[in-house]
């Protein structure tokens, strides 16, 4: 299921837990495709913690807690990591990561944590949901299989890679245009792991915001870029996208696109890409400014110049994405959608 999907699904998983419908939910998917990014979106949306269990790195007494004497009998000191309503808050997210990687004790200890919000005397204050996450057994991770019990006592999805929904992230969190632009003219290599080879560095959506922080770092230092972008997402994938940071020098003025004036398009369709997506950058440093409006409208206009008009859509797209209702303010919002329909019914 594609990120955007389980977004909205894990949203309501947890405005339910105080409704009394919350089910725990099991995240599977290859290392590096998102899954702690979206529970955390979800905590950073309601402005709730995250208590992130590695389940990996656990003993049962981690869970289970310690016993100490108390008189004639045997009492459990509660672990201080498990969420407490006065401690952490009374809404919030338990999240048991690798909980596949989790030797059998460990996860038995989680049996009746997950199913029955309670371990021993201790119990999940209600507003907290719980989210689990794991790499499936062909991912050349260490990983067990996970019991019946405990598989039964968890609603499970697959965690997909999907471009569109990386990209809408990627304009929210800031990472460096020349990536979306690359990752739009070649697509497939946003998730490209085979577990056969078992390699040590590939690109993820995890590993591309680490090669945006390279070109943050190392942009200026051309003898050491591309070395750092292989590190970061392997070695082909880093020789690509340093070729094409590279090639964009030859790219059109952008000053001369935002202000109306004529600009012939590139005819290299990698350029085009990386046109595209700095004139999305441009209008997301814009939409704060007196002549947003101008800026965006000229960039709608420019979109109708693409030779290709699926380049064109995916630059209004990716505006909408990026701004958001702030886009059909514009008049020549109107221009464009009523060119780009005649094409679609007519072309």
């Amino acid at each position: 299921m594609r990120p955007a999907q389980l977004l909205t699904i894990l949203d309501r998983e947890f405005t339910s837990t105080t409704e009394g419908h919350h089910t725990p939910v099991m995240l599977w998917g290859p290392p590096g495709v998102g899954k702690s990014q979206i529970v955390a979106q979800i905590a950073q949306k309601h402005e709730v913690p995250v208590i992130d269990i590695r389940l990996s790195q656990m003993e049962p007494s981690d869970l289970r807690g310690i016993p100490f004497r108390a008189g004639e009998t045997v009492e459990w000191a509660v672990p201080g990591i498990l969420p407490n309503a006065e401690r952490h808050g009374p809404t919030g997210i338990l999240f048991l990561d690798e909980i596949t990687s989790a030797p059998p004790s460990v996860s038995a200890a989680a049996y009746q944590l997950i199913l029955d919000r309670k371990l021993g005397e201790y119990e999940v204050p209600e507003g907290w949901a719980i989210f689990a996450a794991g790499n499936r057994q062909g991912d050349r991770g260490v990983t067990y299989t996970m019991p019946a019990p405990l598989a039964n006592r968890l609603s499970h999805f697959e965690v997909e890679t999907n471009l569109d929904d990386w990209v809408a992230w990627a304009w929210e969190n800031g990472i460096d245009e020349r990536v979306i632009a690359f990752l739009r003219f070649r697509p497939e290599l946003l998730f490209d792991f085979d577990p056969a080879h078992n390699p040590v560095v590939f690109p993820s959506p995890r590993s591309w915001e680490f090669a945006h922080r390279s070109l943050q770092k190392f942009g200026n230092q051309p003898n050491l870029l591309q070395g750092t972008l292989q590190a970061c997402v392997g070695p082909a994938a880093g020789i690509e996208l340093h070729a094409f940071v590279n090639s964009l020098d030859k790219m059109p003025d952008l000053d001369d696109i935002v202000t109306g004036k004529e600009v012939p398009v590139p005819d290299e369709v990698d350029l085009q890409y990386a046109v595209a997506a700095a004139l999305v950058g441009r209008a997301i440093r814009a939409r704060a400014e007196l002549h947003a409006n101008e800026v965006i409208g000229h960039i709608l206009d420019y979109a109708n110049s693409f030779p290709q008009k699926e380049m064109g859509v995916m630059l209004v797209s990716d505006l909408h994405r990026a701004i958001g209702d702030q886009l059909f303010q514009v008049p020549e919002f109107t221009n464009w959608a009523t060119a780009i329909g005649e094409v679609m019914l007519y072309g």
